[in-house]
């Protein structure tokens, strides 16, 4: 039987301003990437968000950014790759203890927005962040783009990737996503979405947004809880996979 992971950004809120319904994509993927604070998320939100997800036997993952809150760290950073080294350890030092409080454990670091963009092709960007997740140990696994610079790195420093494919994102014929601004990058169709995700598990490829058929073979597909109509979109893309007979669990 084909499996896949579904891995959901979520943990998003902050205080009284309220992101994504966080419960119900929660019933229905296998990984969860609580932000930790430094793009959006708060400890309060962080702890209830993983109190859910142990709950409901989500594996627990850091969502790291750049500290950016009011960009939603969906802007570059020229950061010093020692301080995104250490920013990136005391993300998920954090999560690591609410994830403890709640009863669960973090089990892999995924990159947010820019950040996530910028591990493609920035070198040293890119080292700091395997550096940071070589230095916290435990096995975490760490979500990557495929043919991208981070995934290289982390390869050769030993560390365990889990390739990454997007849901409601288009993407260039180089297999890179289409910048979030530009017309086409995200989404919103869930019956597309979902018809595209079942193309990626089952028969590896998809299809850029400029008719070029790409060669995917993921482990992990992201579902977006900040997209309008999140949950929509994860119902259907479960119901398609769970009628094509690809069973839904945790790679991570």
């Amino acid at each position: 039987m084909a499996r896949i992971d579904l891995n959901a950004d979520v943990g998003e809120s902050f205080g009284p301003w309220a992101m994504g319904d966080d419960a119900a994509l929660l019933r229905l993927v296998s990984s969860a990437n609580v932000a930790c604070g430094f793009h959006a998320g708060d400890a309060v939100t962080a702890l209830g968000t993983c109190r859910m997800a142990a709950a409901a036997g989500v594996s627990v993952g850091a969502h790291v950014g750049y500290r950016d809150l009011a960009g939603f760290g969906r802007r570059f950073v020229e950061v010093d790759p020692a301080e995104l080294a250490a920013e990136v350890v005391y993300q998920v030092g954090a999560l690591r203890a609410l994830a403890a409080v709640a009863g669960t454990t973090v089990r892999h670091v995924k990159p947010h927005g820019a950040l996530y963009n910028a591990l493609i092709h920035h070198d040293r960007q890119a080292a700091a962040v395997v550096d940071a997740v070589r230095l916290l140990g435990d096995g975490l696994s760490l979500l990557v783009l495929p043919g991208s610079v981070v995934q290289l790195l982390a390869q050769q420093a030993g560390l365990p990737t889990v390739v990454e494919a997007f849901a409601d994102r288009a993407y260039l014929p180089d297999g890179s996503l289409v910048p979030r601004g530009q017309p086409g990058a995200v989404l919103h169709d869930a019956d597309v979405i979902a018809a595209r995700v079942v193309q990626m598990v089952v028969e590896g490829t998809v299809e850029a947004i400029d008719g070029t058929l790409l060669e995917l073979r993921p482990q992990s597909v992201c579902l977006h809880g900040d997209t309008p109509g999140a949950v929509t979109i994860a119902t259907a893309v479960r119901g398609v996979l769970d009628a094509a007979g690809v069973r839904v669990t945790s790679a991570l």
